[in-house]
């Protein structure tokens, strides 16, 4: 057997192994969720054939071609008893673009569709798009809604990093075939973090949005936007008012973002959105929880302090540190919730829990009352109350 053929044959063996690792649940969680043991998706689930020139003439030395650096971002549906991951996929090359992953289970066994999606583009080519948000309207389409990015017209010529974020927004109904329509039109400068509410609202299609100034700098803009229009072709919003707002010395100070499409239940939507942070290492991205009244989706009902997911461990490492993002989450018929979340802008993850519970701790968790004395008074009134029920004897053990 030649080289090719024999180092051929091991990273076949690797990919193989690779995709049919199992992924348990981690021991021990907190009560809100558990994380599994590995990543669902990493760079090294994209096929070879996506990254090898499989021809010993045109490639003897078997080299990647086309490389893939992160696999990440990435919106979710379960689809005919099937589970889908429509990633963000980014090449060495920096691009992005979205991809499919299919597996019969929640956790585990995830393999990319043969090819990556060819998405239609506009009169106006995208440079770079990313982080889809699938959504199952009751219209009967499932709408891609995502960051468009194009290089700013206004930027000066030495400066080539300067872009403008749109929402853009394409329609299928089966993950393969996409109709692109006309990127959401609103009084924002910018966009980023668009995210279409599952059912009509008065009649029209909701959005949740991020007003923005600028590309990087929310400006005057920020927090969680809310937005109705008439059609979806084109999306036009009008007006924005502002449902979550950014807040001094909280998890979501510099800004603010809707993760997924929220999940009805019936206490009131459940949402799943991210909050950013200033450290002196950088940004710091979490993940939170908030709910809002089934009848007026833009009004938060519930709101718990604090984060829910933080990066840890090796979640804390790769191209963009100290990061964690969603925009995908799963909820079954049967109650199960898996909530996928990317790591560093490098990798993907998944974390299980049930509507139930996470319900329970967006109803039942206090709020940040934004005061360092009034946060310590919460905790004395929490304490307060355990000592007590300490000294029944069924609780004698936590005595010893």
């Amino acid at each position: 057997m030649s080289d090719f053929m024999t180092r051929l044959r091991q990273l076949a063996e690797e990919h193989k192994a690779l995709l049919k690792r199992p992924n348990p649940p981690v021991a021990h969680g907190n009560g809100q969720y558990r994380r599994h043991e590995f990543p669902v998706l990493t760079n090294e689930h994209a096929p070879l054939h996506w990254r090898y020139d499989l021809n010993p003439e045109t490639n003897p030395f078997l080299m990647e071609r086309i490389g893939v650096n992160a696999a990440f971002n990435a919106g979710a549906i379960e689809l005919n008893g099937k589970f889908h991951l429509m990633a963000r996929v980014e090449g060495v090359d920096r691009k992005s673009f979205f991809a499919v992953a299919e597996s019969d289970s929640p956790t585990e066994g995830f393999r990319f569709w043969d090819y990556p999606v060819l998405m239609p583009e506009t009169e106006d080519p995208d440079i770079n798009v990313y982080d889809m948000r699938l959504v199952k309207h009751e219209d009967g389409y499932i709408y891609g809604l995502f960051c468009s990015e194009r290089k700013d017209p206004d930027a000066p010529p030495s400066d080539t990093s300067s872009a403008v974020a749109q929402g853009g927004i394409a329609r299928t109904k089966d993950l393969k075939t996409w109709e692109r329509l006309p990127d959401l039109r609103t009084p924002s400068p910018q966009q980023r973090n668009v995210v279409l509410h599952p059912e009509f609202v008065n009649g029209k299609y909701a959005f949740y949005t991020r007003p923005q100034d600028g590309f990087i700098d929310t400006g005057a803009g920020g927090g969680i936007g809310w937005g109705l229009s008439d059609s979806m072709n084109p999306a036009v919003i009008e007006h924005e008012t502002i449902v979550d707002e950014k807040k001094y010395h909280t998890i979501k100070e510099v800004k603010n973002g809707q993760g997924p499409a929220p999940i009805k239940t019936p206490q009131g939507w459940l949402h799943v959105a991210h909050g950013v942070r200033n450290t002196a290492a950088g940004l710091r991205y979490v993940l939170y929880a908030f709910m809002t009244d089934l009848s007026d989706p833009h009004r938060v009902t519930y709101a718990p302090g604090g984060h829910l997911i933080a990066p840890e461990g090796i979640e804390r490492v790769g191209d963009v540190s100290n990061v964690v993002f969603c925009n995908g989450v799963i909820a079954r018929e049967n109650g199960e919730l898996y909530i996928y979340y990317a790591s560093s802008d490098t990798r993907m993850h998944v974390a299980s829990t049930t509507v139930e519970k996470l319900v329970d701790y967006c109803m039942n968790t206090p709020e940040d009352p934004l005061r360092s004395r009034a946060c310590v008074e919460q905790r004395h009134e929490l304490i307060s109350r355990n000592l007590e029920r300490m000294k029944r004897p069924e609780y004698a053990f936590l005595l010893d």
